[in-house]
């Protein structure tokens, strides 16, 4: 098979989705044996692409990326338009994979994109109109797709039951866990034990209820949110997970969670949010509470540190499942099927 495929999310500093497409292009060509061929493509803003450049260094893909001046708005005419088709800038493929940045048009070949998660169109009141119009737009676009991958049952569960897609077009490729978290290495030094929690100002995310109950732990466990570090580039996080005592993730809902996993990998035990969206994550391998209730969060925290030999224990076993490899080998599974 030809396969081209949108990774124009690399154009801007990576966050989960970006990680997501990085892992997948790697486990494609590690599963794939020198039996396929991938093409990373689509217009990027002159701005990202350095940013883009750098992410695909040393990734063994043909590139057919083109530097335009505005990314954004020849992404969304392009989308719009409909034309020129891919083929123009890419050549003849097997298998068009898009994602929610934008949906360019085809003449032939199999037609693939990825749903993260539909949180935009059940949360529109907390994010912003452009957000929840691009996810919309993707969502809709989906249908029309032979495949659509996802990182979660919960979420194939969802997609069948928002968008109406069936079951059958669907494949849940769980992320896999880069090689950079593993229990040894450089260790975050803050002078005391530390928690350890991804959670921002996002709804989502839900740092507030985690300062509230930081409020009812007493000072005996320092809390380390990202929100409060910035930008932390993806090489640096294994340090942050290694120091901490805990780690602690409440968010009110999610696409899977793959931080949990990383935590775990890193030797360091769970407290998470039992929303069922975050069950693969967390396995039973991980504290669950309410993510609404800051007393539930502190008690979930002082048990975790109370059984954390335990804890890490469960959280390595589960973590070896997460391989990018399985994430590759089901992309190339699913459009194979789909062609």
């Amino acid at each position: 098979m030809r396969i081209a495929y949108d990774v124009t999310p690399l154009s801007h500093p990576r966050t989960g989705v970006g990680n997501y497409i990085l892992g997948t292009l790697k486990g494609m060509l590690a599963a794939a044996n020198g039996e396929h061929e991938i093409v990373a493509f689509g217009p990027v803003s002159v701005r990202g692409r350095g940013t883009l450049d750098e992410a695909l260094s040393g990734i063994a893909v043909e590139r057919r990326t083109a530097t335009v001046p505005f990314g954004h708005a020849v992404r969304r005419a392009w989308s719009g338009l409909g034309r020129p088709p891919a083929e123009r800038f890419i050549g003849d493929f097997d298998v068009l994979h898009f994602t929610d940045w934008m949906h360019p048009p085809q003449r032939h070949g199999a037609r693939a994109t990825m749903i993260h998660d539909l949180g935009p169109l059940h949360f529109p009141e907390h994010l912003h109109a452009r957000t929840v119009r691009m996810h919309t737009t993707n969502a809709r676009e989906a249908r029309r797709c032979d495949v659509v991958f996802t990182n979660a049952d919960y979420t194939a569960r969802d997609i069948v039951e928002t968008i109406g897609i069936p079951r059958e077009r669907i494949r849940v490729a769980t992320p896999g866990v880069d090689e950079v978290f593993r229990p040894e290495g450089e260790r975050h030094d803050v002078g005391r034990p530390y928690a350890f929690t991804t959670a921002t100002g996002d709804w989502r995310k839900n740092l507030g209820a985690v300062r509230t109950a930081w409020r009812l732990l007493g000072d005996d466990l320092a809390l380390v949110a990202l929100a409060e570090l910035g930008f932390v580039e993806h090489g640096r996080l294994p340090a942050l997970y290694r120091g901490a005592s805990v780690f602690v993730y409440p968010s009110r809902f999610e696409g899977f969670g793959i931080p949990v996993v990383e935590a775990m990998a890193c030797g360091v035990p769970c407290v998470v949010s039992s929303h069922p969206s975050l069950d693969e994550a967390s396995g039973e391998a991980a504290i669950r509470v309410d993510p609404q209730d800051p007393e539930a969060i502190a008690a979930g925290v002082r048990e975790a540190v109370a059984r954390r030999d335990e804890l890490v224990r469960l959280g390595f076993e589960h973590a070896r499942r997460f391989t990018w490899a399985e994430t590759g080998r089901i992309h190339l599974q699913g459009y194979a099927d789909a062609l």
